[in-house]
């Protein structure tokens, strides 16, 4: 019996004045999956994740979740879809004027109307299990270091138990040490709720931790996907190319000389 794709993207595309940022994306990614999409800056991950959460809306094409196309629902329903959906943003995006466990509540205060104190408990349990203490719950965001913010983001993530994860850049901006135990995290964090993972990343390491199938984005085309086992061996020279650093192959990176 074959599974139903949990998402679903089918000629995706999108564009931006004369700027053609996703030209025609297929994709398929399957319940309780963890699908990594690699690319280099400015090959349209961020433009794919905003047009699954219905931030931006393609010019053509369909993005089903649990087959159901998204983009022809009524308001009313895109809420209850966005309600099993959870976001690690890049910068972790926390609320300054918010202590640390009204950010972790804030899905399930504003988005479920759940009594503040029952979600300052459920709060305090997430952060506990991204390895922060109670007494962080009452600080705020300002007082945390980087990882700290990532742990927050993430316990945020995962609060409301979605059954959908998003992860953008969860290793940006962190030290390699921080950065695996983030990594680790996801893992442990996404095989508790048993939710499928969708996460956008350039950097290699914590694709080869995270990952079990990977698509590569290039010039708004789904170039390659696989399982993370072959993404070193992928026969493809983008591919190739781009996990391995290398500055001379078929991609070149516009270089303004003196």
């Amino acid at each position: 019996m074959t599974t139903a794709p949990k998402i679903r993207l089918s000629g995706v595309s999108k564009s931006f004045g004369p700027k053609h940022v996703l030209r025609g994306v297929d994709l398929d990614v399957s319940p309780q999956e963890s699908f990594v999409i690699i690319g280099g800056s400015g090959t349209g991950k961020s433009v794919m994740i905003k047009c699954i959460l219905g931030l931006l809306q393609p010019d053509a094409g369909s993005i089903e979740i649990d087959g159901r196309n998204v983009l022809k629902m009524k308001a009313s329903e895109r809420r209850e879809v966005m309600r099993r959906i959870g976001m690690l943003f890049q910068g972790a995006a926390l609320f300054d004027s918010l202590p640390v466990w009204e950010n972790v509540a804030f899905g399930l205060i504003q988005g479920q109307r759940m009594a503040r104190r029952q979600a300052r408990d459920i709060a305090v349990e997430k952060l506990a299990q991204v390895g922060l203490t109670a007494d962080v719950a009452y600080l705020s965001p300002s007082e945390l270091s980087g990882g700290m913010q990532k742990r927050v983001g993430l316990a945020r993530a995962i609060a409301t138990e979605p059954d959908i994860i998003f992860f953008d850049e969860p290793t940006t901006g962190l030290d390699p040490i921080m950065a695996d135990v983030i990594n680790d995290l996801i893992i442990d964090c996404v095989k508790k709720l048993g939710a499928t993972a969708f996460t956008i990343t350039h950097d290699m390491s914590s694709v080869r931790k995270i990952a079990s199938k990977v698509g590569m984005l290039y010039e708004g085309h789904l170039i390659w996907h696989g399982s993370v086992k072959k993404v070193d061996d992928s026969g493809n020279d983008y591919v190739d190319q781009f996990v391995h650093g290398r500055a001379d192959g078929p991609i070149r990176m516009p270089v303004k000389k003196a």
